[in-house]
This record gives C-alpha cells, sequence and structure tokens, in this order.
C-alpha cells in the first residue's frame, strides 16, 4: 500500500542506517540521501519532453499528431499540414504554459525550503549553512520557534535534564505542546561547541520508514551501548517551542525523512469526464474508420465501374503503377489512398479545437474561483482569496461524492475557551434575562469586567456576573471549585515581557486554568515540591506530594496537596463517567442528577466537559499509601498495574464540586456547510491525529453527528480478531437498522423531479439517487468512529472490503488518531473500489499525503505551515468556503462543461457529415462540400465564441439558488449531465441534421433554374446553401441552450452569424478576383449575391431551420410545460418574484440533544462530552524536576512573584 501511495520503494525490516557523528567521510561511504527537497516534477532540459510525453498520453493529442503526419504525404492530403498542426501547436503550448507556471511555483516553493538557514557544528565553531547542504552525521544547532531541518538524534538543549518542547501540528495537526528528551550522557555536553564537535558517537538504527511513533536504534559512544528511542528523537517539520536551544544530530535527511515519506508523490490527475472523452474518442475514432471504409469500398466500386473510363477527364496520380492499365490493382492502391484522404477529410469529427476549448473554459472557471469576492478570507494582513492552483479538475468539483477532511485547523480553530460550569448542581454561564428565559450571547453583548484583576487576561470573556459575585462572596463550594483548577493541572509559568504567561501541554488545561486566574485564582508558580497560587490577592503556597498523572485509560489526573494549614487533599478532574463511578456514597443523589443534567446540556451543544471532585486525606493513610505508591512505581515487571491499583485506592469516596465545559470553537459556518453538503449527498469522513473523546465532541459540534442517528459505533479493537468481530457485528447491527427503517408514506415519498434531466425528450432517472435521498430523508442513518490502531487492522487486505462496506453505509465516518499515511490509505481504498469522485482537505503537512492520493486536494491556507497548500489543487481561506467552491463554482463548472461538450459534439458531427453525404455525389474523391475557407473558420470563428461564451457564463440558477437548493448538486454525482446515452443522442441528432442539411438544399437545387434561366444546381451554389443552412441551424440551436443570456451572448452569437455573411461577402463579392486566382474560392467567386437573388436559397434555410430548429422548440416547451426540472421550477419562481421559503438548513437550528445509542464495540456505552488532549508523563516529569530551568532558584524564589 505504501509503495502505491507513495512511490518509495521501502527498504526491507531487516536492513538498519549506519552512520557516525562529525564524519563526513565515513558517512558518505553509504551514500544516504541529503537534505535537498525536490516537489517540481521538471527541470530545463526534461521540460519539454517529459510535458510532452504527458500530453500524447491524451489519446486525442496523440491522434492529431498522427493525422498530421499523414497531412505531410501530398498524395493523400485533402487538407493542408498546418490546418492540424497550428491547432495542435497552440494546445500543447497551453498546456506546457501553464504546467510550467504550476512547476515554477513548486520550484519557488522548494528554493525557499532548501535555502532555509541552520548552523552546524564544525571544528568547535558553528558554520551557518543552507538546509540543502546539512548532510546524515552532522550536528546542528536550533533556536526557538525554528522549523526542524532533518529527523534528529536529541543531543542537549536549554532546559534541565536535556527536555525541550516541540510542536507537531504539521505531522499530526496537534498544537499541544510536547516534550523530547536527550540522552542523559549526551544532555551533559549542554552548550559545549568544543565537546559537541568532538562527539563521535556512532548510531545503529532502523532504516527510513513513515512511522511517525516509532525509532528504535542504539548509540555507541565511549564503549557503551545507549538505547535510543521516539522520546529523543525530533522530526523534520516540528517547531522548536520555549526552547532556547537545542543541539541535534541528523539521522535522517531529506527524502528519507518520516515527513516526506508521509507525503506522497505528486501525480498527474485527470477527471472523470477527461477519462470518459478518451473513451468516446476511441469510439468516435472506430466510427471515423467506419466511413473511411465505406468510402473506400464504395470508391474501388465506382473507380471499377465509371472512373477508370474517364481517366482523360479524371487522371489517376502518378503513384499508382501502371496507371495506364486500369485494372483491379490499380484501383486497390486508389482505394488504400482515398482511406487515408478520408480519415483526413472526415476528422474534424474530432477536432482540435475541442481541446484548445475544454482548456480556455477550464481557464475562466479558474478564474471565478480566483476572484470570487465570496471565497476571499478577511483576516487582517493574513487574508486570502481562494486559488485554484491547477486548471484541469474544475468540473469535477461538480461531482463530489466522498470529502475527507482534516479536524484541527480545518474544521477547528483549536482555540478552547471557558464557556460554562455546574457548581453544586447550580449551572453559570448563561444569561437569564427578567422573563427568566436565557438571552443568546452575541458580539455585542457585555462580558463580564474582570479589570479589577491586575492579571487578567483582556482576550477572556465570561458573561453570567453571577458567578463572579458568587466567587467574590467566598461561596464555599465555588471556591473550591476555583481552587481544584488552579492546583490541578501541568501548566508551567513563564514571565514574558514582564507578563506572566502559561505553557500549557494542552490547550483544555489552558484554558481552564486561565480561567482561574481571571476569576481571582491565579497559578503563580510551581517547583518539583510546591505549588504557589494568589487568590484574590493573597498568596498561598501548597506542598505537592503526588501526581496521579493521566492516561487514556484512566481518563483523569489528580493532585495530592498539603494547604497552609497542614490540611491534606487530593483534587481530580476527568470524564464525568469515571468521577461520578468514584463518589462517596453519602453524596446527595440531587446533586449528581443535577450534576449529571448540566453535563449533558454542556455535551448537547457540543462543549467539551470535565468533572470535578476533591477527598481530603488523614495523614497516616497518605503515609502508608505514599509508600505503596513508590514501591508500585519501581516495580520492573508490573509498574503500571500496580499503580493502576494504588491510584485506584486513592481516587475513591471523593466529594464532588461540580463540572467545566469548554468550547473547542469550530471555524465560523462550519456547521451549516456541513449540512447542506450531507443535503447535497456528499458524505464527510473526518480523519484526525487527535483522540476519539475530542474528535467525537467536534463531530457533534459541527453536525457531523446528531441525534437522528440511529447508531453510532466505536471500533477500538486492538488485534486483527478483536477488530474482525467488532466489524462483522456492526455489519449486521446496521444490516439490521437498514432493513427495518420504517415504510414511508405517500405523503412523505420523496419528489425526483431534482435529479430528472429533460433533454429534448429523453428523461432520465437514477435509482441510485433515489436511494441517496431515501436514505438523506428520513432517520439519519448510522456513523462510524474508528482508531488509529484498528484502522490498521481493518486496512489489511482481508477486511478491507467488509470496512468500507459497513463505512459507506454511515453518513458520517470518523477516523481517530491516523498517520498521515493512514489518512492516505483510507482515501485510496474508497478512490480503488468505489465509483465516486474523492475529496481531500486540509491545512498541515500531516494532511499532504491524502491531499495528493484524492481525486481532488484543498488546502487551508492562511495557517502556520504551507505544505498543504503547496500539494493542493485548491486553495481557501476556511472550511465553509469548501460549501460555495462545490455546490456553486463545481455545480456550474460540470453544467457548463457538460452543456458545451454535448453542443460541440452536435456541430461537429452536423458540420463533417455532411461531407460524407456529399461524397455519394462526387466519385467517392474526399471531395469536400464547403469552401476550404469556411472549412477552417468553421470551429475557429463562426461556432467557437457562441460555445465558449456558453461553457465560460451559463448557468441554470444562480449562486444563491445553488446554495439554497444543495439537491441541484445530485446530477453531478451521477453523470446525469453528459453520459453515454446524451452523447449518442448528440452524435444522432448531429446525423440527423447533416442529412437535412444536405439533402434538403440538393433537393431544391437539383435541376433548378434562377429567375434568368441560369442553371442552380453547380457545386459552388450547393456549397455556400449548405453552408449557410449549417450555420443558421447551429447558431439558432446554441440560442436554445443557452439559458443565461449576457450581453457577451447576444454579441458572440448574433455577431457569428453576422461575420459569417460579411466574410462571405467580403471573399466571393469584394475582393479582386485576382486576388483568389490561385484559391479554391475561385470557382466560387461572385455566389453570394447570385445565390440570395433567388427564392430557392431562401427556401432551402427555411425548410432546414423549420425541420431541424422547430421539433427542438416544440419539444422543449412540453418537457417545461408538463415535467419541469427543479432548475426550471427555481427559474419560473425567481422569475415570478415569488417569496422564497428559508430552507432548513437555514432556519434556526436549535440546540441538538445527544441520544443517540453512541456504541462502543465490546466496551459497552459511551456517553460524554469529555475530551482531554492530555498526554501521559507531564505529572512524572514535574516530579522529577524535569520541567524547571533552574530548580534550586525557583525553590528559593517562587514566594517572590
Amino acid at each position: 500500500m505504501f509503495e502505491r501511495l507513495c512511490g518509495c520503494c521501502s527498504r526491507s525490516a531487516s536492513s538498519k542506517r549506519r552512520l557516525r557523528a562529525n564524519d563526513r567521510i565515513f558517512n558518505s561511504q553509504f551514500k544516504y540521501a541529503g537534505n535537498y527537497i525536490k516537489t517540481s516534477k521538471y527541470n530545463v532540459i526534461t521540460f519539454i519532453p517529459q510535458n510532452l510525453f504527458e500530453q500524447f498520453q491524451r489519446i486525442a493529442n496523440f491522434y492529431f499528431l498522427v493525422l498530421m503526419i499523414l497531412q505531410f504525404i501530398p498524395q493523400i492530403s485533402s487538407i493542408s499540414w498546418y490546418s492540424t498542426a497550428i491547432p495542435l501547436f497552440i494546445v500543447l503550448s497551453f498546456s506546457a504554459v501553464k504546467d510550467g507556471y504550476d512547476d515554477l511555483q513548486r520550484h519557488i516553493s522548494d528554493r525557499n525550503v532548501n535555502c532555509r538557514k541552520s548552523f552546524v557544528v564544525q571544528n568547535g565553531h558553528l558554520n551557518e549553512e543552507e538546509w540543502a547542504k546539512v548532510r546524515v552525521g552532522d550536528v546542528i544547532r536550533m533556536m526557538s520557534n525554528q522549523f526542524v531541518a532533518a529527523d534528529l538524534l536529541l543531543l542537549s538543549t536549554s532546559e534541565p535534564h536535556g527536555i525541550c518542547y516541540i510542536e507537531t501540528k504539521e505531522l499530526d495537526g496537534e498544537t499541544n505542546l510536547k516534550t523530547r528528551g536527550a540522552v542523559a550522557e549526551t544532555a551533559e555536553m549542554g552548550d559545549n561547541l568544543d565537546a559537541i564537535s568532538k562527539f563521535d558517537g556512532e548510531i545503529i538504527c532502523e532504516a527510513p520508514n513513515n512511522r511517525l511513533d516509532k525509532f528504535n536504534g542504539k548509540l555507541l559512544w565511549q564503549g557503551r551501548e545507549l538505547p535510543i528511542n521516539n522520546d529523543n528523537i525530533l522530526l523534520r517539520g516540528c517547531i522548536l517551542r520555549n526552547t532556547r536551544w537545542c543541539y541535534g544530530l541528523v539521522i535522517f535527511a531529506g527524502k528519507d525523512t518520516k515527513l516526506m515519506m508521509n507525503s506522497g508523490k505528486s501525480k498527474f490527475k485527470r477527471t472523470s469526464l477527461d477519462r470518459f472523452l478518451n473513451i468516446l474518442i476511441m469510439g468516435i475514432v472506430l466510427f471515423l474508420i467506419a466511413m473511411c471504409l465505406i468510402c473506400t469500398i464504395l470508391c474501388g466500386v465506382w473507380e471499377w465501374t465509371t472512373g477508370r473510363w474517364f481517366t482523360i477527364y479524371l487522371p489517376w496520380d502518378d503513384i499508382v503503377p501502371n496507371r495506364q492499365q486500369h485494372g483491379s490493382q490499380q484501383i486497390a492502391v486508389i482505394s488504400f489512398l482515398m482511406f487515408f484522404s478520408y480519415v483526413i477529410l472526415l476528422n474534424t469529427v474530432v477536432p482540435i479545437s475541442l481541446y484548445v476549448s475544454v482548456e480556455i473554459i477550464r481557464f475562466i472557471h479558474s478564474l471565478w474561483i480566483n476572484y470570487d469576492q465570496e471565497m476571499y478570507y478577511e483576516n487582517g494582513e493574513n487574508s486570502v482569496p481562494a486559488r485554484a492552483h491547477t486548471t484541469t479538475l474544475n468540473e469535477e468539483l461538480g461531482q463530489v461524492q466522498y470529502v475527507f477532511s482534516d479536524k484541527t485547523g480545518t474544521l477547528t480553530r483549536n482555540i478552547m475557551t471557558f464557556n460554562k460550569c455546574t457548581i453544586n448542581g447550580i449551572c453559570y454561564g448563561d444569561i437569564i434575562d427578567a422573563r427568566g428565559e436565557i438571552v443568546e450571547i452575541t458580539p455585542k453583548t457585555k462580558s463580564v469586567d474582570f479589570s479589577w484583576n491586575s492579571y487578567y487576561e483582556p482576550t477572556f470573556m465570561f458573561y453570567d456576573q453571577k458567578l463572579l459575585d458568587d466567587t467574590r462572596k467566598g461561596v464555599p463550594e465555588v471556591t473550591e471549585f476555583w481552587r481544584l483548577l488552579a492546583l490541578c493541572h501541568t501548566v508551567m509559568p513563564e514571565q514574558d515581557k514582564g507578563r506572566l504567561v502559561y505553557q500549557a501541554q494542552s490547550p483544555d488545561e489552558a484554558a481552564l486554568t486561565s480561567a482561574a486566574r481571571n476569576f481571582g485564582y491565579v497559578f503563580r508558580g510551581r517547583t518539583p515540591q510546591s505549588i504557589t497560587i494568589e487568590v484574590m490577592g493573597k498568596q498561598e503556597v501548597y506542598e505537592l506530594l503526588c501526581i496521579l498523572d493521566f492516561n487514556n485509560d484512566r481518563k483523569r489526573m489528580s493532585v495530592i496537596t498539603r494547604s497552609p494549614q497542614g490540611k491534606i487533599r487530593l483534587y481530580c478532574k476527568g470524564a464525568d463517567m469515571m468521577i461520578m463511578q468514584r463518589l462517596k456514597s453519602s453524596t446527595s443523589p440531587l446533586l449528581i442528577s443535577s450534576t449529571n443534567t448540566h453535563l449533558a446540556e454542556f455535551a448537547n451543544i457540543g462543549l467539551r466537559t470535565l468533572c470535578l471532585a476533591y477527598k481530603d486525606i488523614e495523614p497516616a493513610y497518605f503515609e502508608d499509601w505514599i509508600n505503596r505508591q513508590h514501591e508500585a512505581a519501581v516495580d520492573m515487571y508490573n509498574r503500571e498495574k500496580k499503580l493502576e491499583a494504588v491510584y485506584e485506592e486513592m481516587e475513591r469516596d471523593m466529594t464532588l464540586i461540580g463540572g467545566t465545559a469548554i468550547e473547542d470553537k469550530l471555524q465560523d459556518g462550519v456547521p451549516e456547510a456541513i449540512a447542506r453538503l450531507a443535503e447535497a449527498n456528499i458524505k464527510i469522513w473526518v480523519l484526525t491525529g487527535d483522540k476519539t473523546e475530542t474528535a467525537i465532541n467536534i463531530a457533534y459540534s459541527c453536525r457531523l453527528l446528531t441525534d437522528d442517528m440511529k447508531e453510532i459505533v466505536v471500533i477500538d479493537g486492538q488485534t486483527h480478531s478483536e477488530v474482525e468481530v467488532q466489524l462483522k457485528d456492526t455489519k449486521t447491527t446496521f444490516d439490521r437498522i437498514m432493513n427495518h427503517q420504517s415504510p414511508m408514506t405517500p405523503a412523505e415519498k420523496p419528489r425526483f423531479e431534482i435529479e430528472t434531466i429533460h433533454d429534448d425528450g429523453h428523461e432520465c432517472r437514477s435509482m441510485d439517487i433515489k436511494q441517496s435521498l431515501l436514505s438523506s430523508e428520513g432517520d439519519g442513518g448510522v456513523a462510524l468512529v474508528i482508531n488509529g490502531d484498528s484502522l490498521s487492522f481493518a486496512l489489511d487486505e482481508r477486511l478491507e472490503r467488509l470496512f468500507l462496506e459497513i463505512a459507506t453505509m454511515c453518513m458520517a465516518v470518523i477516523c481517530c488518531r491516523v498517520t498521515p499515511l493512514q489518512k492516505a490509505q483510507v482515501v485510496d481504498l474508497v478512490k480503488r473500489n468505489k465509483k465516486a469522485v474523492t475529496l481531500s482537505i486540509g491545512d498541515g503537512a500531516n494532511d499532504v499525503s491524502m491531499i495528493k492520493t484524492a481525486h481532488i486536494g484543498v488546502g487551508i491556507s492562511g495557517q502556520e505551515g504551507m505544505q498543504a497548500v503547496l500539494a493542493s489543487d485548491y486553495s481557501i481561506g476556511q472550511f465553509r468556503y469548501l460549501e460555495r467552491l462545490l455546490l456553486v463554482h463545481g455545480r456550474w463548472s460540470y453544467f457548463r462543461m457538460a452543456k458545451f461538450l454535448r453542443y460541440f459534439f452536435y456541430k461537429n458531427f452536423a458540420f463533417t457529415l455532411t461531407n460524407f453525404w456529399y461524397s455519394f455525389f462526387c466519385g467517392y474523391s474526399a471531395q469536400t462540400v464547403f469552401d476550404a475557407v469556411f472549412i477552417a473558420c468553421y470551429n475557429l470563428f463562426f461556432t467557437a465564441l457562441p460555445v465558449l461564451a456558453m461553457g465560460a457564463l451559463d448557468q441554470d440558477v444562480d449562486d444563491t439558488y445553488s446554495l439554497r437548493y444543495p439537491k441541484l448538486y445530485l446530477p453531478g454525482q451521477f453523470n446525469l449531465f453528459f453520459n453515454m446515452r446524451i452523447f449518442i443522442y448528440s452524435v444522432l441528432h448531429g446525423m440527423f441534421s447533416s442529412l437535412v442539411i444536405f439533402f434538403i438544399p440538393y433537393g431544391t437545387l437539383l435541376n433548378g433554374a434562377a429567375y434568368n434561366g441560369k442553371d442552380l444546381d453547380g457545386y459552388s451554389t450547393l456549397a455556400f446553401t449548405t453552408f449557410t443552412a449549417l450555420i443558421v441551424v447551429v447558431t439558432g440551436q446554441i440560442a436554445f441552450d443557452t439559458v443565461y443570456w449576457t450581453a457577451i451572448n447576444h454579441f458572440v452569437i448574433w455577431g457569428s452569424l453576422i461575420f459569417y455573411f460579411l466574410l462571405a461577402i467580403l471573399i466571393y463579392e469584394a475582393l479582386p478576383l485576382t486576388l483568389l486566382a490561385k484559391t479554391s474560392s475561385a470557382v466560387s467567386y461572385g455566389v453570394v449575391f447570385k445565390t440570395m437573388s433567388t427564392p430557392q436559397f431562401w427556401f432551402s434555410i427555411l425548410m432546414v431551420t423549420v425541420i431541424l430548429l422547430l421539433p427542438v422548440l416544440l419539444n422543449r416547451f412540453f418537457w417545461f410545460d408538463t415535467h419541469p426540472s427543479f432548475a426550471d421550477r427555481l427559474r419560473v419562481r425567481k422569475k415570478l418574484s415569488k417569496k422564497i421559503p428559508m430552507p432548513k438548513e437555514q432556519e434556526e437550528m436549535p440546540a441538538f440533544k445527544r441520544s443517540a445509542a453512541t456504541r462502543r464495540s465490546v466496551r459497552g456505552s459511551l456517553r460524554s462530552g469529555y475530551a482531554f488532549s492530555h498526554s501521559q508523563g507531564f505529572g512524572e516529569l514535574i516530579l522529577k524536576g524535569k520541567l524547571f530551568k533552574n530548580v534550586e532558584q525557583l525553590r528559593a524564589k517562587h514566594n517572590g512573584y
């Protein structure tokens, strides 16, 4: 799977990497990759050949290349070679310029990255080097807030015990800080350049791979063998935070880094329409060959029966051997040559102008996206417009069925705010008016004034004055609530420009500690043995006796402190399901009930909840317990189990305080965008590196998960067999739900005119769409949640089909704790097995792989890090703009391209097949029925601009209606506007039109005479009449096809018709005959006025127009009146200025309730708003003093804050 996605050949599992620090000569023998990064495809030498090779992979381009070569052979060429060469050159040049520009941007990006500066330690000095020149084995120095240049072994840092802080947002999407530690033996080198430059440790480690969370290796130094694991490694793409400096040894560089191995490979993306066109072109070429074979055979018959007797008038070409014999051999040669002549003559059935026009229309569609002010994200200096980085995928934006989205930074802002709380059964956070009703909080609502607090933060907003009043009154439960939040955490305080700032390991802790600070309970400082807080201006120092650390199984953390009065107390915060089970039996049922009610209400509106409790501890019991805790902590074999048992013993019989509710702020408009996309039958999968509870809460907040859902299943098996059992159980459950849905009553039966496409009497209804509508209307369906460990088994070849079958039954799928590669694997699974267009959207380097894998990749710009944007096909400022990108621009692009292709094939079959019918009357000599000048101008001047205007400007409904009625998007998902049926209809329409266009004038002019007695059945009269009829009919047809008329449409449609007549008069009447003497137009000189003065000409034009256009007009009026499509009804509604009812998704949505059964397979139920983005291990680091810059100074000075 990895090789398929990333194009990287992984080394065998047994291979190892060996390197030596500060020894480039030793390391050079292994030829390890340098740190130079290359994401571009071309260079100056390879651009032309490689780009031409890619372009000639398109069958049409290759077809025209062969055609151009044939036209260089004079014996078979019936049209000049440059008539094909010039358009082909324009098409290739246009595409090459576009591809070259895109690749130039990648070169610029690569150069910016490769030219970043780093400091390499050499001979006791720091030498400034570009990133590209860093080599494996080099030791580099990094400063705070710098990106890590390569995968490094951490040697020493500015912090005690070799600890450093990193942000891994570009890798896993998380912005909370993580810690890494140097090996104790190397950490002693500190900032000593001499010692570091003399460091000659040898590393033996695993080969380059894409596993972000694992690393195995060892350091051989000074005769010792020291183990290395992932906690000692800094990965490329991380950012050094809150660490003044650190030194690292480069282990993997450039393309071998884990970030690059997870980034995937740039692929040449084609739309499904392109692939369908390739099939159509193959079919048209076969049809062309069939017509040429027919003409070839008939040519041989005609030459045998008639032509060979008139060679004195129509001599055979010199290339015919022994042409004076007039035998079958000579006729066979003539027929063979005539085959290629007809290939050249009839090649306009697939004109090169098709691809010129397609590229131009796509380019214009990209401009509409780039200059759409509705998708311009106003964000001060970081304001960004929407950008189309490619012009080849626009219409596919109108056919998306699956959206794969990152969470952090894509759906959310990752900004936590303290929103509500419940204390002693009383709910705080809502504003109540005089009538006892809750007042909605708006940006204009006045917040509580905290300016009395010298430590308050101006950005902190809270609106319930009652909580501040109770805090100032000293209500015991409220004071304990704030004291718990000020003491029970792992936050580190720092001074920044004279202001107290907090460095939190998770945004949740930062929000809670910040809330306590603003309400007057300020966390001031800490040492490994104490915590200092300031309560309403009075300093309190608590002795920190123990931290019962957080982990994913405990779902809680506790601290045991001794107050200044000598009282020992445990403070605990965690998931409600964990805290409620551990309360003392005497706790009031009313308190438990009201607290649970409040927490459920908080969770119902998508807030992240924590439950708070405390416990007073007797000193004697604590002494006994701490001894047993110490014994468990040093146990070599069952440390975790013994600690869990000891912690469980302590965290019992607690007193409930209340709960908190934190809002993880969604980006603006996310719930509304997701609701409309879901109504448009687009399934959204969230692929996130975040934890399960966090992802579930966000899914509820953005209404991806709703109360309407019948079942929400969590797959969390840790083995292959567990996952298999859970998937099979889930499949059974989902099948039962789907099969037992209540049948719809006649009144509830959905209407299908939305997807009914009326095209000249043909009605198309898709059973797939009916099922999609049935599943989307109703009770919300089912949803699936799966974590990364389980997903690795679900993506196994034996289970992937079962997993896909279950996932595609769901309205929403959430994959948690997934790696960047797993994101790409999930996208690839759907892409390979479902005939559906996939779209990936993300904002970080951890999303690059899935962005490249999907049919369409969208990057969120304006965030920190631009890897996702650079790898994407489109970039937008926020997730909400995806709605407009798909429902407006995508739908319009598909609608316009489909209409363009339908009309284009129609007009070219009508044009080309007229020559075919004429061959029956010209001795199958490959003579054209039209003047060569008009043949060249047909696709270039007479019909090009009208169809381009329609393809660039036409719309069935405007953007407002496209957003209000998302079901208008459905036809694109099922290719209802352009498919094989519609193509065949267009071809038949063109064939019938060519018959009428040729035979009506032919029959009218046959044996006809002008008023002066001159014959009208000459070649020039027939040619002018048929071509005029052709221009009038195709112009009338595009006038009927155009729905949205603008001044441009009027100008190009009627202007093209006028231009034709002006050009005909200019060539045949106005220009001197001497200028035309040597051209094929000379035989038609003077034909315009002569022909237009005859009634036969106007009768022919009238008959052709009535026969071809009147049925189309009547047919469309009939279907519009009796079976109008949904878009037709909307247009009529707008024209009649009827009041448009507010759609459901735009009405004010009430707070949704989370009463849906959320099942955790095997383990039982899961119902909680709990989410805590905290990592295990910080408590231990605090107690050991490893997070403190200078422990002794802090011990002495913490009272002086």
